[in-house]
């Protein structure tokens, strides 16, 4: 069901089709990549290494990097 509203997955959109999601300069791509990246290692908690040490945890807090996930 689709609220009409941009998801999180509409952000990986932009490596496979040519619509919301397209960068015209390479250099947009690039900081678009980061920010996945960013994202994916310090905001969101994964639920593998959320069940290993019993609370919420994002990568970088598994690695010792962040002592919080960010917002």
């Amino acid at each position: 069901m689709s609220s009409g509203r941009p998801h999180h997955e509409d952000g990986d959109a932009r490596f496979t089709r040519l619509t919301n999601g397209f960068s015209k300069k390479v250099e947009n791509l690039a900081h678009a990549v980061s920010l996945n990246y960013m994202h994916y290692n310090f905001c969101r908690t994964h639920q593998l290494l959320t069940k290993r040490y019993g609370k919420p945890t994002t990568p970088a807090m598994a690695a010792g990097i962040a002592q919080y996930a960010w917002s």
